[in-house]
């Protein structure tokens, strides 16, 4: 009995149109990490487990796909231990793990190459993470991250610019967004201030749960990390903060004047938003205290965003890591960087109907196939029609008319070109404009000259 082909939950195949739609994404983000003067690189799917572990959180690290070592793997392992703890026996026969995302291995390949890179290093990435997640809409356990970072360079104006590319990006797609700007000296200020700085990675996990779980499972969850009442309806106070991003900032910086960190982290947040406001740009810039980001290795400016007309979560995010490099025997580099989500950005513009119509269409004219000799003359023609510049094709059967014509108009194609013994005669092409169906009989230079113009 076969069984009925399948693939891994959490993964996708991707029919023609749906990669026509992905590439388009990939072409917009690429063309203006381009402009902005960020050079492409790769890295490995797999990475050692050591360069992985510790980067993401607890919960990050439980998400990590292992992968088996090759050969004999139990045979290092005592045979008492393979049913004590699963977790601790995976470390022992894994020494390889899937990329979580691209921003560690990146910190890795800039620590690794040092001494070939110039910086300021300025570079994009666009490749597949995988993560062992429960699947759910707008959640894979492989896909497509498009990052862009710039390493080497504490200067804030790296975050402006960044600012400017999500805008760009999405002003390219037709998505309307709302970015989220946050940084995380503020947060540890506030931390500070209620005397729970041991906890701080504890309590950005929770906080950054808050739009998705909502303001009481949050404050349960804070109080089963044991922080007090006192603690937690302070740390509410400073993240319920209302008004305008400037009236935010204002009470911010007032609030926490006996926290260094977090009135510096207020200050670069105003620098941030006194330059944006200064620029033609197409999406909304918000302020959010609530912001957290979960990942552990952010220090500074963290983003977020969403797209406004489409049920779906974050399609792009990032911030600023200081010391992740450091890890990886480089240290004092620092470097900002956004992440965005390729799938999810797809799964919005399909929502939202953002695609151009134009994009189905991947040959423009299709010749028909009426016999030996009307397909040899149209294969001469096809090869100057290529060679100007025109996806082109020719049927490769010799079918009835219908059937052919029928291929084209599933496959979108725009014109026809009916090759019969009339044409053939004649050195003629008879051109069907499979829209409107009108048709007329032209020269092979009359038909690039009309498909060219």
């Amino acid at each position: 009995m076969l069984n009925k082909p399948s693939i891994p939950k959490g993964t996708r195949d991707f029919l023609p149109a749906e990669m026509a739609g992905r590439n388009y994404i990939f072409q917009t983000i690429t063309n203006v990490f381009s402009l902005y003067g960020y050079t492409p690189i790769e890295t490995p799917a797999m990475e050692n487990l050591s360069t992985l572990l510790g980067k993401y959180g607890e919960e990050g690290d439980k998400l990590l796909f292992k992968i088996l070592n090759s050969g004999d793997f139990l045979s290092k392992v005592p045979s008492g231990e393979y049913f004590r703890d699963s977790n601790k026996l995976s470390f022992k026969i894994c020494e390889k793990g899937l990329r979580y995302d691209l921003t560690v291995p990146f910190a890795r390949f800039v620590a690794q190459h040092k001494n070939s890179l110039t910086f300021p290093f300025k570079r994009y990435q666009i490749q597949p993470v995988w993560r062992a997640d429960r699947p759910q809409k707008g959640r894979y356990r492989e896909f497509f991250q498009c990052d862009v970072d710039v390493i080497g360079s504490n200067s804030l104006f790296n975050e402006i610019e960044l600012g400017q590319i999500i805008d760009d990006v999405f002003t390219g797609l037709n998505v309307s967004c709302d970015v989220k700007i946050n940084n995380r000296k503020i947060l540890a200020g506030i931390v500070d201030l209620v005397g729970e700085s041991g906890k701080f990675n504890q309590i950005m996990t929770a906080i950054d749960k808050m739009e998705k779980a909502g303001r009481e499972n949050v404050i349960m969850e804070l109080r089963d990390k044991g922080l007090s009442s006192e603690s937690i309806e302070k740390i509410m106070s400073f993240i319920g903060i209302t008004g305008s991003n400037k009236q935010k900032l204002n009470s911010l910086i007032s609030m926490l004047q006996e926290s260094e960190a977090g009135v510096k982290g207020a200050e670069e947040v105003e620098f941030l938003f006194n330059n944006l406001e200064k620029l033609d740009l197409q999406n909304d810039f918000t302020f959010d205290v609530a912001l957290a980001r979960g990942l552990d290795y952010y220090t500074g400016t963290i983003f977020e965003v969403k797209a406004k007309d489409a049920e779906i979560g974050s399609i792009c995010g990032g911030g600023r890591y200081d010391n992740l490099t450091e890890m990886f025997g480089l240290p004092d580099v620092s470097g900002v960087g956004v992440s965005f989500g390729a799938d999810r950005i797809y799964d919005v513009m399909i929502q939202l109907n953002a695609f151009p119509r134009e994009l189905l269409t991947t040959t423009k004219l299709m010749f028909t196939n009426f016999g030996e000799k009307e397909a040899a003359f149209s294969l001469s023609v096809l090869e100057k029609v290529r060679k100007a510049g025109v996806s082109a094709e020719l049927y490769p059967e010799t079918v009835k008319m219908k059937k052919q014509l029928s291929y084209a108009h599933r496959r979108h194609i725009p014109f026809v070109a009916l090759v019969g013994e009339t044409e053939l005669k004649e050195q003629l092409v008879t051109l069907k404009n499979m829209e409107t169906g009108t048709q007329e009989k032209i020269s092979p230079a009359k038909l690039i000259e009309k498909l060219t113009s």
